[in-house]
């Protein structure tokens, strides 16, 4: 499925007068009607590196706010050209701080919010808003409106069923016009905001937008890793809807693990780990802490101890309950052309050792590639059972994990991250502690 367009080009408007022109929109064509009685999503779309690639000359846009391929085909050559380390992520900070460094005045059409994925669309959103900062300073704020409706292979019919937002500006303007949204958002309908973007970034505007009632998407692989963790961790505990598109892309490494598992005759293995090692690109290391914390929670193992160690490396000991250290090891991997998400998982090793039968001592590996298979059966797995499967790894776009949550989400957090997510901004606060 493609992205589709506005049904009519976007017609710029005062902000003020943004809320009494969807009321008329609505009214002129089918009185009463207010459009899909669905969700609103609030959408924080950046696109910093995009921006840069197009005023730099590398790209000729348009800007779309998408991770399309000539974009981070052009992020990639970055990397290279500017002599990054070759594991740096093509969509990270890094390649961002680096861009902003070029001359280049270059202009793209923006169509920023204009550019709806098809995934999200059949959803039928009453209303889409994107905020979409510029980098110019002193941008001054720029309002778009438009009516769209879902193609016709999707089931749209000839009438509008939504309608989009387009707010511009620098964020201090963005900032200023947030006061729009209270007559903008239906008060019957659950509204979502999916920051698409670092967590670092406009902190302040993130804490307008992200309210207490309001169900939350964030991606804890974009920003410094332990403001990601607290960052979750804190709207967890304050009982926030908050879902992380890091965590689901664990997916199919916590279902590989339970099906290997799974099995009558190795379910006791469980309670005989000794050994947990997750390799990871690069070094960023949430994903890897969340999954040893979905484990941990699982099994009932407590931290004893954790700490950095050589090579930004983390070590951790877990306390079984039967009273046995379980040695944890999280450590990354400099890949040389790595995920556009950073901080993937691309190994995991579970050493199993029962005390009283070592002959069923089992060793459990799985890789992102036969490779990465491989390279962890080193170390004495001569003598145990060994067990090895390639996971197969989600490629799907981002707008179509969004559309997957804003489909089955209830507006409560999954259990399984809200219990992993406590421990595994422990294990990173014990291993980096502060000044």
């Amino acid at each position: 499925m493609s992205p589709q367009l506005t049904l009519q080009k976007p017609l710029q408007l005062p902000p003020k007068e943004i809320p009494s022109y969807l009321e008329q929109l609505w009214s002129k064509d089918q009185p009463g009607n207010t459009g899909a009685n669905t969700f609103c999503l609030l959408i924080w779309q950046p696109a910093w590196i995009e921006q840069e690639l197009v005023r730099t000359g590398q790209i000729s846009g348009p800007i779309i706010g998408t991770q399309h391929k000539e974009l981070i085909n052009a992020a990639r050559e970055t990397v290279l050209n500017e002599d990054l380390p070759h594991s740096t992520p093509p969509l990270g900070t890094a390649v961002e701080k680096t861009l902003s460094t070029k001359n280049g005045d270059n202009q793209g059409e923006d169509l920023r919010g204009q550019h709806i994925d098809a995934a999200i669309s059949e959803l039928q959103p009453r209303r889409l808003i994107t905020f979409a900062p510029t980098l110019q300073k002193n941008d001054g704020l720029e309002a778009l409106v438009a009516a769209y409706c879902p193609l016709p292979e999707e089931g749209g019919g000839n009438s509008a069923c939504g309608d989009v937002v387009v707010l511009r500006g620098d964020i201090t303007s963005l900032g200023n016009g947030l006061s729009i949204l209270k007559d903008l958002l239906p008060t019957e309908l659950p509204s979502w905001l999916w920051w698409n973007g670092s967590l670092d970034e406009a902190p302040e505007l993130f804490n307008r937008l992200a309210i207490e009632n309001r169900r939350l998407i964030i991606d804890t692989g974009i920003g410094e890793p332990s403001h990601c963790l607290n960052l979750l961790q804190g709207r967890v505990a304050a009982d926030q809807a908050i879902n992380d598109l890091n965590w689901l892309r664990l997916r199919s490494w916590r279902e590989s693990l339970a099906m290997v598992f799974d099995p009558p005759h190795r379910r006791d293995a469980l309670q005989s780990v000794v050994n947990l090692d997750i390799d990871i690109q690069g070094n960023h290391p949430v994903q890897g802490l969340l999954l040893a914390g979905w484990i941990a929670d699982k099994l009932g193992w407590e931290i004893n101890d954790c700490k950095e160690t050589e090579g930004n490396a983390i070590e951790a000991k877990f306390g079984r309950q039967d009273g046995t250290n379980v040695n944890f090891k999280l450590l990354p991997l400099p890949v040389g052309k790595p995920s556009i998400h950073p901080g993937q998982i691309v190994g995991v090793r579970l050493i199993c050792k029962p005390k009283v039968n070592s002959k069923n001592s089992l060793c459990v590996i799985l890789g992102a590639e036969s490779g990465e298979c491989m390279r962890l059966e080193a170390g004495g797995m001569a003598s145990m059972e060994l067990l090895e499967e390639v996971v197969p790894i989600q490629s799907n776009s981002l707008e179509m994990d969004v559309a997957r949550l804003l489909s089955t989400s209830r507006g409560s957090t999954s259990p399984l991250l809200a219990a992993a997510a406590p421990i595994a901004a422990k294990l990173l606060k014990l291993a980096q502690p502060q000044g």
